[in-house]
């Protein structure tokens, strides 16, 4: 292989890579030109169709035609030979001879041709039916395409949040209110680790001390007064 060839080969190859790529970037457009290119088909065919339908319409009419010529011509023959005309005769029996066999013969073209019409026919109903079902693959493909796309959006969504201003800004104001609410429980332990904490509960243990005291000395008293008043009853009896 030539130096040329090699380099016809390359320049084909990407070429070829460059097309492959445009088609993947552009799917939709790839089904409609192959949709449009089916349904041009389509067309010819359906005239190529109707070239045939027409021809066995034809075929159907001439066979028409020539069976009328000979029912006449088989109508006409008896008359002919009873009126001893042989001339004409002879005239009638070579028509019938000629319109038997055109008969015969446009009867095969008729059953070819009337064949060959529905066949035809089959094959562009067939044919429409493979353009439908491309459309219906155009529309299937191309959702899929756009789900795919969703969800390839989404999850580079998803794995780019952490790097994303506003994901940052979140972070810095988390952080800033948990230092605040740090700053707030110090300042609290610290105050209630303060010597006028301290001295506000011991001054609370005091007077609960003496409240106590108080309770019990009451306590005290009540008995001893109970216990009089029982020993003057005692001794009234």
């Amino acid at each position: 292989m030539g130096f040329f060839d090699r380099i016809g080969n390359l320049w084909n190859g990407f070429w070829g890579l460059w097309i492959s790529e445009k088609e993947t970037r552009n799917p939709e457009a790839v089904y409609e030109a192959a949709i449009d290119e089916r349904i041009k088909k389509h067309r010819e065919l359906k005239k190529a169709v109707s070239g045939i339908v027409c021809l066995r319409n034809k075929i159907s009419t001439e066979l028409e035609q020539k069976e009328r010529e000979l029912k006449d011509v088989s109508a006409q023959l008896p008359i002919a030979i009873e009126n001893n005309d042989d001339d004409v005769a002879l005239v009638l029996l070579s028509k019938k001879n000629e319109l038997e066999k055109a008969i015969e013969q446009l009867g095969v073209d008729q059953a070819k041709v009337t064949k060959q019409a529905e066949e035809a026919k089959d094959s562009l109903v067939a044919f429409q039916g493979e353009i439908e079902k491309l459309k219906r693959e155009r529309d299937e493909m191309l959702a899929k395409k756009a789900t795919a796309e969703a969800r390839i959006q989404i999850q580079e969504t998803l794995d780019g949040l952490s790097t994303d201003a506003d994901i940052k800004a979140l972070d810095n104001v988390r952080t800033h209110i948990n230092k605040m609410q740090a700053e707030a429980d110090i300042g609290t332990e610290m105050k209630e680790d303060s010597l006028d904490a301290r001295l506000a509960k011991v001054k609370v243990k005091a007077q609960d001390a003496t409240a106590r005291s108080q309770l019990d000395e009451l306590k005290k008293q009540m008995a001893a007064r109970n216990a009089a008043a029982e020993g003057a009853v005692k001794k009234t009896m």
